[in-house]
């Protein structure tokens, strides 16, 4: 599976409400739970000057920033070494990797450890039949690059390209993702479930593909990696998917979301982070990875990735809450 292949996803009013829908359902939740909102606009997300949201005391661990190397694919792919070097400056120590960038994975550990990275988690697909070999070598790799977390980082589209809708399919996942993460614990791993919006989208019988992939797949085995972002998208409330599962989101994509339901930088789009971080530990967070799923490709330029990395960076160690 190409860990690069169908991350950005497409807008389909079938599989999800629309972008002014969904913002509009979320000022009207806002205005429903108080001052505290589900969204903020801009000014009230972004960190001030003083550093974040005013009256907070907790913050971000520096050491648990990372971000999801996704993000800066075309830059990678120009120049590995500079990029690498160029996030650590910027004051990143952890990386999620996307796919090792045409090297194997002892290459490409050799270029984090020669920049001072290290790349905590990886997004790296189950085969699909599931097949233990296969699966073993994909752990093998990750041993090598020095990773503690593995993700499976996309589902929801059938062969022809349409959301499943089969409540069958997403049982079959599941009982392929606790296959997929018992082998992972034997190997010393945790194993992960990254979502997008699809997730969401009501399946046949009324439920949703999230709804049996948590229900059906043990918390020992699997944990999920909420993207926030995308969470949103599928018009679900990231408080309320922690609260539903407690312990098992232990690690967030930190992604902001535009006023036209597209992607933002950190801080200049309308989600409120501190909201939902307070929620850190009933959650289980342990990694707040930053992406951006655009960030480098047209009409945006290369150089636009490598400031989403800085301004993801420095809005997450100047944020409180």
């Amino acid at each position: 599976m190409d860990q690069q292949t169908n991350r950005s996803e497409p807008t389909a009013a079938s599989e999800a409400v629309s972008r002014r829908g969904l913002l509009r359902a979320a000022t009207v939740s806002a205005a429903a739970v108080g001052a505290a909102g589900l969204l903020a606009g801009p000014a009230a997300a972004a960190p001030s000057a003083q550093g974040g949201h005013s009256g907070g005391r907790r913050r971000v661990p520096v050491d648990r920033i990372s971000i999801q190397l996704y993000t800066l694919r075309d830059q990678l792919a120009a120049d590995l070494p500079g990029t690498l070097g160029a996030l650590r400056r910027i004051g990143y120590r952890r990386v999620e990797h996307a796919g090792f960038v045409g090297r194997t994975a002892a290459q490409f550990r050799a270029a984090l450890d020669e920049a001072g990275l290290r790349a905590t988690s990886g997004h790296t697909g189950i085969p699909q039949p599931f097949d233990d070999a296969t699966w073993q070598r994909a752990l093998d790799d990750a041993h090598t690059v020095g990773s503690k977390k593995i993700v499976h980082p996309y589902f929801g589209r059938d062969a022809n390209g349409q959301a499943i809708r089969d409540p069958a399919v997403y049982r079959a996942l599941a009982r392929d993702l606790n296959r997929a993460g018992r082998l992972a614990e034997r190997a010393g791993l945790d194993f992960g479930y990254h979502n997008h919006q699809l997730e969401f989208v009501p399946l046949t019988d009324g439920s949703t593909g999230f709804e049996i992939l948590t229900g059906q797949t043990d918390p020992r085995l699997v944990h999920f990696e909420l993207d926030l972002y995308w969470t949103w998208r599928g018009a679900h409330d990231p408080v309320d998917v922690i609260r539903a599962n407690r312990g098992r989101i232990r690690q967030v994509h930190v992604k902001d979301l535009d006023v036209e339901g597209g992607f933002a930088d950190l801080g200049d789009g309308v989600i409120d982070f501190g909201r939902i971080f307070a929620h850190e530990r009933e959650a289980g967070i342990e990694e707040y990875i930053v992406e951006r799923d655009d960030a480098g490709t047209a009409p945006r330029s290369p150089a636009d990735a490598l400031d989403t990395a800085r301004v993801g960076f420095d809005y997450l160690a100047s944020l409180r809450y």
